[in-house]
């Protein structure tokens, strides 16, 4: 079956993605394959291969392409990674991780956007995923450690349990700063050492959790 969007994920790629510096060949050829228009509410199709954030619902967004890359390509994943996810949100991000990792463990705050994302990740034969509802902030002790980390919300700081489930070696991508700002930061585990680097400036929905921003 022909895909009519098929054209316009080979310019998102090309024009918003490639071109502003992204340069992960799998990182790539995953956006180009994932489908994001199955990812957002209908009425948003016509704008879902733009570089710029959509409404899912519940007060939450499915991030612009061009930040899923760029997060994605901090990762570093080469294959055999297991990965924890902070936020599915509409499972877009949870899409692209199980490309190109070996497993995907997914953690949403809010039970309808879990159960709907889990949805269109199995209409789409993704089968190396697990979601779970619950506090983000908190992990997926059960299935840690883990190689790579990613959250997909502001935080005021990396939650302790996060870095704390991380494996030695392995590496955590976080939107760091206020409630309405925030920088990447990047941390790798150096066996009891934490490091960390910093990106881009960013804006990101609020963390919320026990060790995020706490209440609504």
């Amino acid at each position: 079956m022909s895909d009519p969007f098929l054209v316009q994920r080979e310019r998102m790629v090309e024009y918003e993605i490639a071109a502003r510096g992204i340069r992960d060949e799998r990182v790539l050829a995953a956006m180009r394959e994932v489908p994001r228009h199955l990812f957002c509410d209908p009425a948003g199709h016509p704008e879902s291969y733009n570089d710029h954030p959509l409404q899912i619902g519940e007060g939450q967004t499915i991030s612009q392409p061009y930040m899923v890359a760029l997060m994605t390509e901090y990762l570093r994943l080469a294959g055999p990674e297991k990965v924890l996810e902070i936020g599915t949100g509409s499972g877009y991000q949870t899409a692209i991780l199980a490309k190109l990792a070996a497993e995907v463990f997914s953690v949403e705050r809010v039970g309808v956007l879990a159960r709907r994302a889990e949805e269109t990740l199995r209409s789409q034969g993704y089968d190396n995923v697990q979601i779970r509802v619950g506090d983000g902030t908190l992990g997926w002790p059960e299935h840690a450690p883990y190689d790579r980390i990613i959250v997909t919300a502001g935080a005021p700081q990396a939650p302790p349990s996060l870095t704390g489930q991380l494996a030695d070696g392995g590496l955590l991508v976080i939107p760091v700063g206020s409630r309405h700002m925030q920088t990447l930061s990047i941390i790798t585990r150096d066996k009891d050492k934490l490091r960390e680097r910093t990106g881009c400036s960013c804006i990101f929905v609020k963390l919320i959790g026990e060790e995020g921003w706490g209440g609504q």
